[in-house]
C-alpha cells in the first residue's frame, strides 16, 4: 500500500494476520467473539495504519446514512446562524450529522442543493426556503424524503413547518409603538415575493393599525443593499410627517442593520428623531446609541424543534402535517421609549 492511499479493511486484516471477518466483528462492536491476543493485534494494526472506517459506506450497507440535509436561505443572516445552533445541538443529541447548504437566497442554488443532498442519500431535509418553483416542488414530492420547513412555507406544498407566530409577533410590535404614542409608522421589508413571513408580518401590521384610524400606516419594500433608495425612503417618510412622532418597523435583522446605517447617513437619531423597532434580536442592538428595541425570536428552539420533527418522520411517524409556532419576546430599549 502506498503512503498516500487510504488504508482499507483488507490492509488492517493483513497487518493483524487475520481475516476481514474478524476486523468487521471488531468494528461492529462484537469484540467478545475475539481472543485477547487477536484484539491486541487488531488494535495495533489500526493504530499503525491510522485506519478510519468509512461511516458513509457502513451506513449505506445498513440502509442508514444518519445524515440530515439543511438548505438555508442566507447563512449570513443572524437569524440563520442562531437557528443552525439549535439544529446542530439536536442533530448531535439524536445521532445525526447535518450537511449545510447555503443558497444565498438564489432559487437555482436551492434546486442544485436539493439534488446534491438527495445524491448523498440524506435521511431527511430541513429547509429554510427561498420560494421554490414548480420544478423544485415536483422534485421534493417525487423524493418522498421526510422534510420540515423553517420560517418560510412553500405555497401549495403540504409539509411540516416550524417557526415564529408572525401574526402575534407583528401585532405585539405594532401595539407597542402605538402605546408609546407614535403617530406615523413605516413598515419596511425586503421585497415580499412569495415569502410568507414578510407577508404575514405586514398583514398583521395593517390589521392592527386598522383598529387605530388616527395612526398613519405606511409600508415600503426595500432591496437589502440599495443604500440610496433606503436613504430616500426614510428621508421622505420623516419629512412627510414632520412634527409627528414617527417610527420604523424593520421586518428582519439584516434589514435592521441597513436601516440603522441609513438613519446615520441622513442624520436622524433613533430614540429622539425617529423610533426604530426590528425583528430579530441582534448582539449589537443594546449597544447602538440608546439601544434598539427588538422582537426576539426563539431561534435556537425553532432549529431544535425542526430536527425533532424531521427525525419523527424519519422514524416513521405519519400523523397529519404539523405547523409548530413559537411566541416572540419584545425587548424594549431606548429607540422606542418616550
Amino acid at each position: 500500500m502506498s503512503k498516500s492511499a487510504r488504508p482499507t479493511i483488507s490492509d488492517v486484516a493483513k497487518a493483524a494476520k487475520t481475516g476481514k471477518t474478524s476486523i468487521s466483528r471488531y468494528l461492529n462492536g462484537e469484540k467478545h467473539l475475539l481472543s485477547d491476543a487477536l484484539l491486541a493485534r487488531i488494535e495495533q494494526a489500526i493504530a499503525e495504519l491510522d485506519y478510519r472506517p468509512s461511516l458513509m459506506a457502513r451506513g449505506l450497507k445498513h440502509g442508514r446514512t444518519r445524515l440530515i440535509g439543511l438548505i438555508i436561505a442566507d447563512i449570513t443572516n443572524p437569524y440563520s446562524v442562531n437557528v443552525l445552533s439549535g439544529i446542530e445541538a439536536a442533530c448531535r443529541e439524536k445521532g445525526f450529522t447535518p450537511l449545510v447548504c447555503n443558497t444565498n437566497n438564489e432559487l437555482d442554488q436551492e434546486l442544485h442543493y436539493l439534488d446534491l443532498l438527495r445524491s448523498y442519500q440524506v435521511e431527511g431535509i430541513v429547509v429554510n426556503a427561498v420560494g421554490m418553483r414548480e420544478e423544485g416542488l415536483n422534485r421534493l414530492q417525487q423524493s418522498a424524503l421526510p422534510m420540515v420547513l423553517i420560517d418560510r412555507k412553500i405555497p401549495e406544498f403540504a409539509c411540516d413547518v416550524v417557526g415564529l407566530d408572525n401574526t402575534q409577533a407583528a401585532t405585539t410590535a405594532t401595539e407597542h409603538l402605538i402605546e408609546q404614542g407614535f403617530e406615523a409608522i413605516l413598515f419596511m421589508s425586503e421585497p415580499l415575493g412569495m415569502v410568507n413571513t414578510r407577508r404575514d408580518r405586514l398583514s398583521a401590521f395593517r390589521a392592527t393599525l386598522a383598529r387605530y384610524p388616527g395612526v398613519i400606516a405606511e409600508n415600503a419594500e426595500m432591496p437589502l443593499h440599495e443604500a440610496a433608495q433606503m436613504d430616500n425612503t426614510l428621508r421622505q417618510f420623516h419629512t412627510r410627517h414632520r412634527g409627528m412622532r414617527k417610527a420604523v418597523i424593520s421586518a428582519n435583522g439584516a434589514l435592521t442593520l441597513q436601516v440603522a446605517r441609513s438613519l446615520k447617513r441622513i442624520g436622524l437619531n433613533w430614540g429622539s428623531d425617529i423610533g426604530l423597532l426590528g425583528f430579530d434580536e441582534l448582539e449589537w442592538a443594546e449597544l447602538a446609541g440608546v439601544g434598539i428595541t427588538t422582537l426576539k425570536q426563539p431561534t435556537w428552539q425553532i432549529g431544535y424543534a425542526a430536527v425533532e420533527q424531521v427525525v419523527r418522520r424519519i422514524e416513521g411517524i405519519t400523523d397529519t402535517v404539523r405547523e409548530q409556532v413559537f411566541s416572540g419576546e419584545l425587548i424594549v430599549r431606548g429607540s422606542t421609549s418616550r
